[in-house]
């Protein structure tokens, strides 16, 4: 339903750096996913996947990259398999690192369909991915996998992918087959940013930063395209995404030309 408002005082709507977007849910492709959006009016010219980390939920990330909405894109957070709106599918007997690989396994086996949805709504657009701990290994693999995506954010995270807790055939098929440092030549030409904090207890630097900054750099360099990948460290953070780190994933996916 639409209301007259009065031009000089509109409704109040949700700002970023002092500019409105909206916020809406949907269900794409059957994933509940939460939108953040343009105003009404404004044009979406691409659209931004977020995915989030493992026992947290879409949630989570409302207003972490609103700002991308402000300037035009879509940016899309759907729940990840066996998480938030999606607990009911959670498989019995799996173990915590089997959980998380099943769910990025799924996260990564519906990313088609929930391009192919968006496209529906918005017509074919650019489309850059950012994710952080658990969704940074969606985020690596697609950036490998899937050609829509143009421009993709790891943030603490690893492409290291040594799992020995992982029992499960169809899970240790998927680490072999898709595990970055393992493939790093497949990146390329995908503009690529790897960014941690150098305090991650989770992903501490030299088992995980460095050696997968080590074949992605090399990777990008035996491609002659050096300048597409990046890596960054931030100073005194752990675990977390934090606001400069944030920044950098937004100017790196919003940069145009030459990386």
């Amino acid at each position: 339903m639409t209301r007259p408002f009065h031009p000089a005082d509109p409704p109040a709507a949700p700002m970023a750096n002092g500019l409105p977007y909206r916020t809406e849910r949907h269900l794409l492709a059957g994933v509940p996913a939460l939108l953040e959006l343009p105003p009404e009016g404004q044009d979406v010219l691409a659209v931004c996947l977020v995915y989030h980390g493992a026992w947290a939920a879409k949630e989570g990330k409302l207003g972490v990259y609103s700002t991308l909405a402000t300037q035009g894109t879509a940016v899309v957070i759907p729940d990840a398999p066996l998480h938030g709106e999606r607990q009911a599918d959670t498989p019995t007997g799996l173990n915590a690192r089997e959980y998380v690989w099943d769910s990025v396994c799924r996260s990564v086996a519906e990313a088609g369909a929930l391009l192919d949805a968006l496209a529906e709504l918005y017509g074919p657009l650019p489309a850059v991915v950012v994710g952080s701990s658990m969704g940074g290994y969606v985020a690596l693999t697609l950036a490998r996998q899937e050609r829509r995506v143009k421009r993709a954010a790891a943030l603490i995270t690893s492409g290291v992918w040594d799992e020995p807790e992982v029992r499960r055939p169809e899970l240790q098929a998927f680490l072999n087959e898709h595990r970055p440092v393992t493939h790093a030549d497949d990146f390329p030409p995908t503009p690529l940013l790897l960014a941690s904090g150098d305090s991650d207890p989770t992903f501490p630097l030299d088992a995980h930063h460095v050696p997968t900054a080590q074949a992605l750099g090399a990777a990008y360099e035996r491609a002659g395209q050096a300048d597409l990948f990046q890596q960054q460290l931030f100073a005194g953070v752990g675990h977390y995404t934090s606001g400069r780190m944030r920044d950098a994933a937004v100017a790196f996916l919003t940069r145009t030309g030459v990386p």
